[in-house]
């Protein structure tokens, strides 16, 4: 009797038998299996053995990519019928949970405003580098200048034409993988405004609404500095995710920037975290870090708000020379320490969202 293609081997795996053994890795984030997140799609399993899904990650700019594919592997390859394993890495960024105001930006996911207490901090550039780093990841990213009184973003992008108007909106300019807007484009980064806080208010969300901002994974609004109506006027009329306050690490900057992070918490904006600017220095004769301003106040303050240390960015002068040139230091020297770590605090504010966007999920059962 002529035996069966599949007498004498094992038998493949049933699919609740891969699930179960996907189900073991577990989102450092989210504190969630990945199975149960709902991030294992289009699972198929041959006669032969061959296993192969698709991870879908809850953002491109995901820190533990590799780790997730490497432990999906090791979970399914010591499995009894498994004779390969193929996987296929994708990434869906979903919106926030609980927003409200849909109807002003529709069609973007997330909103992540960053912010700080005081000018002089360098909240513009992380901005710029913030949103040049989720772009750069394969999110699709707006950056939306929002310091009507100091646009910052035509010269940190190196950006100065006008915008085009299509159908009464305003179609935003485009650099580094991002579309752009900033007063700046409109008066001129030059001109000094010279506006009431009605004539703010009415601008920002002008920036907004009439703007053809299309679908976007993050829009990353740069606020003025301090807690002004710009600021109020976002926090009460935008879906923000979250926001982000830039601080450095002398006592008086810091105590001023935490008066920021309170505000916002007024106002229920969730703080995705403290990051610190120019926290440290590198000496290029020694080759040593110097913390010139001092060391781990802003970590400290973090742990005492009770909210995430973002990381910290280095004092260097190719940021500068880089942003004085038009250019964020994440595209123009991409293995730079400061493009690290501006590469780092983009993926850790991804994580933030992701928490965000994934609180209320309801759980997914595995059988």
């Amino acid at each position: 009797m002529p035996s069966s293609p599949n007498m004498g081997c094992e038998m493949a795996p049933s699919a609740d038998q891969v699930l179960k053994a996907l189900s073991t890795i577990v989102d450092p984030d989210l504190g969630r299996d990945v199975v149960s997140l709902g991030m294992i799609k289009d699972l198929h399993i041959s006669p032969q053995g061959q296993v192969a899904f698709t991870f879908e990650l809850t953002t491109p700019a995901c820190p533990v990519r590799d780790q997730f594919r490497r432990r999906a592997e090791e979970a399914l390859q010591g499995m009894e019928g498994v004779t390969g394993v193929d996987i296929k890495m994708t990434a869906n960024v979903r919106a926030a949970q609980g927003r409200q105001h849909q109807e002003m930006l529709p069609e973007v996911r997330q909103t992540v405003a960053v912010a700080s207490g005081k000018g002089g901090v360098g909240k513009s550039t992380v901005a710029v580098n913030l949103a040049a780093g989720l772009a750069q990841s394969g999110a699709r990213v707006g950056l939306l200048d929002a310091d009507i009184y100091g646009p910052s973003v035509p010269t940190l992008t190196g950006t100065r034409e006008q915008p085009r108007v299509v159908d009464d909106k305003l179609v935003p300019l485009q650099a580094y993988g991002l579309k752009l807007m900033s007063i700046g484009f409109l008066g001129g980064a030059d001109k000094a405004m010279i506006w009431r806080g009605p004539m703010v208010s009415r601008a920002i969300q002008q920036m907004m609404t009439d703007v053809r901002w299309g679908e976007l994974d993050y829009l990353v609004i740069d606020l003025p500095p301090g807690t002004g109506d710009a600021s109020l006027t976002i926090a009460q009329s935008v879906p923000l995710t979250g926001v982000v306050i830039v601080a450095t690490p002398q006592e008086l900057a810091l105590e001023i920037a935490v008066k920021a992070l309170q505000m916002f918490r007024t106002l229920n904006v969730t703080p995705l975290g403290l990051v610190e600017n120019m926290s440290w220095f590198v000496c290029p004769g020694c080759g040593q870090e110097h913390y010139v301003f001092g060391h781990g106040s802003t970590e400290r303050a973090a742990q005492r708000l009770g909210v995430p240390f973002l990381g910290g960015i280095p004092l260097d002068q190719q940021i500068r020379s880089e942003a004085d040139s038009g250019a964020p230091i994440v595209v123009s020297r991409p293995d730079s320490p400061g493009a690290r770590a501006f590469r780092d605090l983009a993926s850790q504010v991804a994580a933030r969202t992701s928490i965000q966007a994934f609180r209320r999920l309801p759980v997914i059962n595995v059988r």
